[in-house]
């Protein structure tokens, strides 16, 4: 018996590690009305090109049951360096229709109008409005932006990591966004909800233009 009562305890906690929140112990990015954009290029500042083929966008949602792991293919940004990080500028803007994820009949759920509804809002854009030194959870900078998604605009918070080189710059960032303030808000089964924090995960390598 008490062998059975140990193994039933040990499959417990199994389940309960797998199914965790992936979004637990990430920053939550600050949410709010969206911020008035600078000009986007400011003087003399020399451009680096974000392409899918030096950096990466991807996500983490979630529901009661696991997780599933995502990215977008297709997208092209610039940062505009001015010499100073906390006056220089990002923009990227992705193709909705590009996301894929781990599970092709999720990836082809997350295009209709129950998420992302891409026929409609076929693009993701962001685009930063200030840039301050210092972070959360040990980053170098605090990064500002207008963050576009399923037709509605918000201003977003979070931390990165940006570090400059003669010939690139490099932005890591990891932090999580309620899909809700976005008008996400499909809730999924009744016995297997979707959690609305979803993982943002930004790994770029903008080259000099």
């Amino acid at each position: 018996m008490r062998l059975g009562v140990l193994t039933m305890v040990l499959t417990g906690l199994m389940l309960v590690a797998a199914c965790g929140n992936p979004a637990t112990n990430k920053t939550q990015a600050v949410t709010g009305d969206a911020a008035q954009v600078p000009v986007a290029k400011p003087a003399g500042a020399q451009s680096y090109s974000i392409t899918p083929e030096n950096s990466k966008v991807e996500f983490v949602g979630s529901k009661v049951t696991g997780s599933h792991n995502g990215s977008f293919q297709k997208f092209a940004g610039e940062i505009h360096y001015t010499g100073d990080v906390t006056t220089s500028h990002v923009s990227i803007t992705m193709d909705s229709d590009s996301l894929t994820t781990d599970t092709p009949d999720l990836t082809k759920h997350l295009k209709t109008a129950d998420f992302f509804d891409v026929a409609k809002y076929p693009q993701a854009k962001f685009e930063s409005t200030a840039i301050k030194a210092g972070g959360d959870k040990g980053a170098s900078h605090t990064i500002t932006g207008n963050l576009t998604l399923h037709g509605v605009t918000k201003s977003v918070t979070f931390p990165a990591t940006i570090a400059v080189a003669p010939d690139a710059v490099t932005v890591d960032s990891n932090f999580t966004i309620d899909r809700k303030d976005f008008g996400i808000n499909y809730a999924g089964a009744a016995d297997n909800l979707i959690r609305d924090d979803v993982v943002l995960t930004l790994k770029i390598r903008a080259t000099k233009a």
